[in-house]
């Protein structure tokens, strides 16, 4: 199905499914604002992640863009702390940094933490990663405006319906040709749709009526799973240097998440 054909059925098939079981969304329950600039952050973030794998080179390649994907459980935090006035301690800063590091160490290939290698590998193919960087900025600015704005209700239908409708533009706008379909590829496209539409569907009410702190660090060892899920799904085989890198970003990110944190001790007598 291609890069754009797949990414326009996969969100469609989302988008029935949100319909189907959380029914059409109620714009009149949101403010105009939000509604703007949560589209902007939403819509921005699934093109991005979609286009950004999709593009991807190979194997190896897409299981990297997906790591740089996952500095979003720091940027969210941050967020949190920087615009939502969450209280944090003076070591986030460490978490940040060694998130950065951690992908640092990933897109230097099996020569580690190596600038030379990072620029090489990055120019192989810079608008995968750029579009993956962009995903997680996008992602931790729309969970975080969502917080803020205790927003009830749930218009992730509403953001599935708008990616969609994109995509199948810039499929027909693109000249991609006829769709082709597979058994395998239809296959895929039907599970990635269930698991991704209910998947922000939760977590947008999660974000909007929990601690959004916690549950960013919560997220922390997601890189390793999907990693590891990848890996065995696109027969990739990951360099050590690849794992010590994602290690670093679970910790950076957990790193952060503690910093928000406000732990108090009783002595016991």
């Amino acid at each position: 199905m291609g890069a754009v054909g797949g990414a326009a059925v996969m969100y469609s098939l989302s988008t029935l499914l949100l319909w189907a079981i959380f029914g059409l969304p109620n714009l009149r329950q949101f403010s105009r604002s939000y509604l703007f600039w949560a589209s902007i952050f939403f819509v921005g973030c699934e093109l991005c992640l979609s286009l950004s794998i999709g593009f991807a080179d190979n194997a190896r390649q897409a299981v990297e863009v997906g790591m740089v994907n996952y500095l979003w459980p720091t940027f969210t935090i941050i967020g949190a702390v920087w615009f939502n006035k969450q209280p944090a301690k003076w070591w986030i800063g460490i978490g940040f940094v060694l998130s950065f590091v951690g992908i640092a160490t990933v897109l230097g290939g099996d020569g580690g933490f190596s600038l030379p290698e990072i620029i090489g590998n990055v120019r192989t193919n810079p608008l995968s990663y750029i579009m993956a960087l962009l995903d997680a900025l996008f992602w931790a600015a729309y969970c975080t405006l969502t917080a803020r704005t205790k927003a009830q209700g749930n218009a992730v239908g509403f953001f599935f319906l708008l990616v969609s409708c994109i995509l199948w533009a810039k499929y027909f706008a693109g000249g991609y040709g006829s769709l082709h379909f597979e058994t395998g590829a239809i296959l895929y496209a039907v599970a990635a749709a269930a698991c991704m539409g209910l998947g922000y569907a939760v977590w947008n009410i999660g974000i909007s009526r929990g601690n959004m702190t916690v549950l960013a660090g919560a997220s922390y060892f997601i890189p390793i799973f999907s990693a590891l899920i990848s890996s065995f799904l696109l027969n990739a085989p990951l360099s050590v240097q690849f794992w010590q890198g994602a290690i670093m970003v679970c910790i950076g990110s957990g790193v952060c998440w503690l910093a928000t944190q406000n732990f108090s001790f009783r002595r016991v007598e």
